[in-house]
């Protein structure tokens, strides 16, 4: 009976390592492919600018210039944009949030200095749910 388990832990752990190795590969290529994607986005917007052609149809598809503004903070300058927001009356704009990563970092710290297994403090749980996911690591041996 013990080798039936094992044969299909084993099984199971060859399909994990295919399918992160997978998954890997696919990355790569769609990191590949969106930079493919910026280039000739860029070249064809200036093929365009420099045609004077804001639109045009080929093969069922209507390709058109478009033009967004991005913005951010300058450098170093984030809570100076959202003092100068609030102090004329944008202050809506401003959003604190937490980092989801810090705060289980957070969380984990203090379950550990309350001295209670998975116990957060009771100001804590008040506000945050917790729960532990378990996965598989996988490395490869070298």
């Amino acid at each position: 009976m013990k080798n039936a388990k094992e044969q299909k832990i084993f099984a199971l752990a060859e399909k994990l390592k295919t399918a992160k190795e997978k998954k890997k590969t696919l990355e790569a290529e769609v990191e590949e492919m969106t930079k493919t994607i910026a280039d000739l986005d860029l070249e064809l917007s200036d093929a365009m600018a420099e045609a004077e052609l804001v639109h045009f149809n080929r093969n069922g598809t209507t390709f058109y210039l478009t033009s967004r503004l991005y913005a951010s903070p300058k450098s170093g300058q984030k809570d100076d944009l959202n003092r100068a927001l609030k102090e004329h009356g944008y202050g809506a704009l401003v959003v604190e949030s937490v980092n989801s990563q810090t705060l289980s970092s957070f969380c984990k710290e203090q379950i550990e200095l309350s001295g209670e297994k998975e116990k957060l403090p009771d100001w804590l749980d008040a506000v945050v749910s917790t729960f532990d996911k378990v996965t598989v690591g996988v490395r490869k041996i070298l």
